[in-house]
């Protein structure tokens, strides 16, 4: 038979598309067929311990049947080396491993091509050290500023989380390590995470927490883990409705769904609810399987039915035939360094600037605070699995030393004289934020008295802060002369820090949540039960019955972050998008060409100062008149453009209806209304130099 030629290029292209997507070595279809074979080889006992992780940090396997064990780990600023395995045979641990700034250091780059290098070198240290599965990226949005782990995640913004979680699952992937997108949904606290219902509508699920999941499925991502806490009343890692009905139908994804780690406590749930392991897998989980196999509760049918996606996983990306180690790969250490400085170097975000920075060598600096000689860094415990020690680490006091030499003094606890006295104050100030802890939204008393004392004495005073989420800066903020935020920088981020102060480069970091004034301000205000205190003892976090199950409220709906702040015109301290350079931008008035279907958007940048830069251009949209209550601005779109001195370049953006839908309640679907549209063109949520209109008609699809 002939075949059109255009026909059969068309299915060479789209065959090739399938595997392609998060370098998925073979196709859903062939790799489930694949794994039936598999599963008719096993024994029902064996069958059975697939159901679990083997120890905690393994997938169980069984390598005289083809099917090896699989090791996974934590990376959320590099790769977690876990010197406590169970079984130390299991894997040939590194000895070492890059501290990457955290996540949302590398969200506030704005940059997916960073991003992408970001993603590579890790999942290349993940090769290396015989990892097959990345337990990352984390994907949650942030909604809750003392929330432990939002350093984990990309930020507030659902576009934003977006466009990083697709750029990092393919990077990684490329690598030929399986990412693993977390936490499946609305994980927004860890104030005894195990004991927390969010309570969350249909349209803020849609338009705020899946986008992100969504994004990272499209890109190919081959493992899902579910949460801690309940979702509307039921713990999600045994949630039918999340797993069957959003995440395989809405969302499509056909690979592996874990668990969190001893989330999930209804073993016939587990069994026909969706989940594919357990893990790390309770004790009773087997002997429970074996009685409700006997009361006729489930079949075997039912366990080969929750097992197959985990063995298909496994196949379709090519886990169970690559080669384990690739310690050539260790050589590309220099080029991890590298990246992880450029990540620090564009996420440090310069929120204010008297005219003091940049620095000159040579001035007097008092040199104190808190994180002098210590790289700032996630929790450290039990309890935390984010912390990645790294190596050639660079202190602060180090780098300072460096750049500054004898015109620096390095004081832990200066008097008011000795502050008054330094040509330059420099205060290091921050957190320590970890998984399964809250944290005050204030910083450490004694960390805000000294701010307070500096600022008073010195009008010079440049505040360094370096946490995983936002912080009060009100009582201090006003009197400081310059504060930078540069969360969790990685090994060598203090040194990108510094180089920042003596204008050695250039900031460009843009927040990627907003900064309240007061946490009072904040839609999670109510997020801990009344009367609820912080902890900070790694034991209690796992204390459950000191808490019963209660309710984290979403009532804010689809208005978190910038968008509830403009709805209740709260002005906070510093809006999302925000970040200040050592250069000046403007923005032309922005030309559209729009179609029933689609708009084009171009607007002209100019760099107006005297040096070289960057700056994020930013898009919103709002409803005119919307038929249902909307944000008044979402961003849709963004654009990173570095430009010399005096440049200008055209920035264009490109929308299409799905960018103007909300999700409809009564049809279960997205709905674009008639109506006018604004588009709003700008440097950060607060700032819209220009607006304009795209007319959407009835009837129009």
């Amino acid at each position: 038979m002939k075949m059109n030629r255009k026909y059969i290029l068309l299915c060479l292209m789209t065959a090739g598309c399938i595997c392609a997507a998060g370098q998925q070595k073979v196709g859903w279809d062939e790799a489930y067929r694949e794994a039936d074979v598999k599963i008719a080889e096993l024994t029902l006992d064996e069958k059975l311990h697939f159901m679990r992780g083997y120890s905690l940090f393994f997938f169980y396997g069984v390598p005289e049947k083809g099917i090896p064990y699989l090791y996974h780990s934590d990376a959320t600023q590099g790769i977690n080396i876990r010197r406590n395995l169970p079984d130390t045979t299991m894997v040939r641990q590194l000895e070492r491993s890059t501290a990457f700034p955290c996540p949302l250091m590398l969200a506030a780059t704005f940059n997916p091509d960073l991003t992408r290098r970001y993603a590579t070198a890790v999942g290349e240290e993940c090769r290396a050290g015989g990892v097959e599965v990345l337990l990352g990226p984390g994907v949650n949005i942030t909604r809750n500023s003392q929330c432990g782990r939002n350093f984990e995640y990309f930020g507030e913004d659902p576009h934003l989380s977006s466009v990083m979680t697709a750029a990092y699952v393919r990077a990684i992937q490329s690598t030929g390590t399986a990412a693993c997108l977390k936490h499946f949904i609305c994980n927004g606290t860890e104030f005894y995470r195990r004991r927390s219902n969010s309570v969350v509508d249909e349209r803020a699920l849609h338009e705020i927490y899946l986008p992100p999941f969504k994004a990272g499925i499209d890109a190919g991502a081959a493992y899902v883990m579910t949460s801690y806490n309940q979702v509307n009343g039921e713990w999600a890692g045994q949630n039918s409705y999340l797993i069957n009905e959003l995440l395989r139908g809405e969302l499509g994804f056909r690979g592996c769904v874990m668990s969190d780690w001893s989330s999930v406590y209804d073993t016939e749930k587990v069994v026909k609810n969706g989940v594919n392991t357990e893990m790390p897998g309770r004790k009773e989980l087997l002997s429970e399987v074996k009685t409700l196999l006997a009361a006729g509760r489930i079949t075997e049918e039912d366990i080969n039915r929750m097992i197959r996606p985990s063995i298909a996983t496994g196949i379709a990306f090519g886990l169970y035939e690559r080669k384990k180690y690739l310690p050539e790969w260790l050589d590309k250490y220099p080029q991890h360094e590298q990246t992880a400085y450029d990540v620090a170097a564009e996420g440090i975000v310069l929120l204010k600037n008297n005219g003091i920075l940049p620095l000159r060598t040579g001035r007097k600096i008092l040199l104190t605070g808190r994180f002098l000689h210590e790289v700032p860094r996630t929790g450290d415990n039990p309890a935390a699995s984010a912390a990645v020690k790294g190596y050639n680490n660079v202190t602060l006091a180090e780098a300072m030393c460096d750049m500054n030499g004898d015109a620096l003094s390095i004081v832990e606890k200066p008097t008011s004289a000795q502050l008054a006295a330094a040509d330059v104050v420099l205060v290091s100030a921050g957190t320590i934020d970890m998984e399964s802890f809250e944290r005050p939204f204030a910083l450490p008393r004694q960390e805000e008295q000294l701010i307070r004392r500096a600022v008073e004495a010195n009008p010079n005073t440049i505040v360094l802060v370096n946490s995983g989420s936002g912080v009060r800066m009100t009582s201090w903020n006003d009197k400081a002369a310059a504060v930078i935020y540069g969360w969790y920088p990685g090994q060598n981020g203090m040194k990108a820090i510094v180089d920042m102060l003596f204008g050695q480069l250039n900031p460009s970091g843009k927040l990627p949540m907003t900064i309240e004034r007061e946490f009072k301000d904040s839609p999670a205000k109510n997020t801990m039960p009344a009367g609820a205190e912080f902890y900070h003892e790694a034991y209690r976090a796992y204390n459950e019955n000191l808490i019963s199950v209660y309710d984290v409220n979403y009532d804010e709906s689809v208005w978190v972050g910038y968008r509830w702040y403009d709805s209740k015109a709260i002005r906070p301290l510093y809006p999302f998008g925000f970040g200040l350079s050592y250069t000046t931008f403007t923005l032309s008035r922005p030309q559209i060409q729009a179609e029933h279907h689609s708009a084009k958007i171009q607007v002209v940048l100019t760099n107006t100062g005297e040096r070289k830069g960057s700056e994020v251009v930013q898009l919103y949209i709002s409803e005119k008149n919307p038929a249902v209550p909307r944000p008044e601005k979402e961003l849709k779109a963004f654009r990173k453009v570095e430009l010399e001195s005096g440049k200008k370049t055209s920035v264009e953006f490109e929308l299409n209806r799905q960018d103007l839908a909300v999700w409809d309640v009564n049809s279960h679907g997205w709905k674009v209304n008639p109506g006018e549209y604004v588009i709003g063109i700008g440097t950060s949520s607060a700032d819209i130099a220009y607006s304009l209109i795209w007319n959407i008609k009835e009837g129009e699809k």
